[in-house]
């Protein structure tokens, strides 16, 4: 998901700076901000709710979207743009990748830190408790005539 994404801000990108050459300062910090703020935000959450294994999946989806991300934008660009040709793709699966990786490792891990910080129990995995309906406390007696 994210690397459709990020591949949909970096194609807008290059439309504005095809066609507003003139907004291109504002428009990329827009969207470069935007583009951190969904990874950083998702990072967050999943810090959290204490998901186990959080760090793994995120190097993986990074490691996922960077490539996909720059196929997608190769597609993109040729698609609505300006007919690139299967030349970019190479640098878009080297250093485009690296930079989109980045895009998405970085703040995640930073929002999973910030995440576990701001979760209310950190000894138990918000993600893993279930509410059983009982509304007893652990230390009460539960009533029953065997004492």
């Amino acid at each position: 998901m994210l690397a459709l994404v990020y591949a949909a801000a970096a194609v807008g990108v290059a439309w504005a700076d095809v066609f507003h050459r003139d907004a291109m300062t504002v428009v990329t910090s827009v969207v470069f901000a935007a583009m951190l703020g969904i990874a950083l935000t998702w990072g967050a959450i999943d810090g959290w709710l204490r998901l186990p294994e959080r760090a793994r999946t995120w190097v993986y989806a990074a490691l996922t979207a960077g490539p996909v991300a720059g196929i997608a934008y190769v597609i993109g660009r040729a698609v609505f743009i300006d007919q690139t040709g299967v030349s970019a793709l190479g640098v878009q699966l080297t250093s485009g990748a690296a930079f989109f990786v980045l895009l998405v490792i970085v703040p995640a891990w930073l929002g999973q830190f910030v995440g576990r910080r701001v979760s209310p129990d950190p000894a138990t995995p918000i993600a893993d408790t279930e509410d059983t309906g009982d509304t007893r406390d652990a230390g009460q007696p539960s009533g029953d005539a065997t004492g």
